[in-house]
């Protein structure tokens, strides 16, 4: 008897699985384009109002609040309302989504592989779907810290329109920080973890039988990738949180790290280049 068109699909379950993982990051690096673009828009307004202010025209009437959220939330601006934390918020969630969906890819498409064999061989895993939900909800919750992380650096002034921030041993200090951070034994075991998607497993008891055991795994495997990467993703703060280029870049190293095999190689290279950085920002500023 011929197959019919679901098990042919389910015969490709990690052509679906890539091709899922490939619409969800372009989309989310698709509304981080955008925000991007539009905040350089919106900055640029602002510049020319500031201008025309300073040459004699009144500014008094200026409504801050009209204007786009990537200027409107500036510091020296005006206070952040609710609708600022949501917009933040949604902002780091989907540019995290996009950064590390490619770098999650390999444990996501060796979970569906094996899925489809233990389902074929009668012993059917959750969905890989919920491992991949489990994994998320950590990377929102990072969100959330690093949306009340923005709002503190804005509350002091910290930050300048394009959202990074503008004191040079600041961001000295944050790049030493996280370049000191890539040499830790905390860092290498979470990237031990996240480099060997088959010894995570075999670690933690396998794959789950039942969605909250796949989600509690996928929750457990995001928490040795932010455990991996929360100290790269504070380094938005320092070249802009909306820049692109940054964003690529960081996103580019965090995929090294985690798929090219070299061991702790290119962390701690970085790393280095980091603190050297971070010192060439500091001495010349103090």
């Amino acid at each position: 008897m011929g197959e019919t068109a679901l098990e042919a699909v389910l015969r490709r379950d990690r052509a679906v699985v890539a091709a899922a993982l490939v619409v969800i990051a372009v989309l989310a690096w698709a509304y981080v384009v955008w925000l991007s673009t539009d905040m350089v828009m919106s900055g640029a307004l602002v510049s020319d109002s500031a201008a025309g202010g300073v040459a004699g025209m009144d500014m008094s009437n200026l409504d801050m609040g009209s204007m786009d959220m990537g200027a409107a939330v500036a510091p020296g601006f005006r206070a952040w309302a609710s609708a600022d934390f949501v917009f933040i918020f949604t902002m780091w969630a989907v540019m995290m989504v996009g950064m590390m969906t490619p770098s999650v890819a390999p444990m996501l498409l060796l979970y569906a592989g094996v899925g489809r064999k233990a389902l074929a061989d009668g012993r059917p895993v959750a969905s890989t779907a919920w491992f991949f939900t489990g994994y998320l909800i950590v990377w929102v919750v990072f969100s959330i810290v690093a949306t009340g992380a923005q709002w503190l650096l804005a509350r002091f002034a910290l930050l300048n329109p394009a959202m990074a921030t503008g004191s040079a041993v600041v961001g000295g200090l944050v790049l030493i920080a996280a370049g000191l951070y890539q040499w830790t034994p905390i860092k290498g075991v979470c990237l031990r973890q996240c480099q060997a998607p088959i010894a995570f497993l075999a670690s933690h008891g396998g794959f789950r039988t039942t969605a909250p055991g796949a989600l509690r795994l996928g929750m457990d495997h995001g928490a040795y990738c932010l455990g991996c990467c929360w100290a790269l993703m504070a380094l938005l703060f320092v070249g802009g949180v909306m820049n692109l280029l940054w964003i690529a870049g960081i996103a580019f190293l965090v995929l090294l790290e985690k798929v090219v095999p070299t061991g702790q190689l290119i962390p701690r290279v970085s790393g280095a280049l980091m603190v050297a950085v971070g010192v060439f920002l500091i001495f010349p500023a103090l």
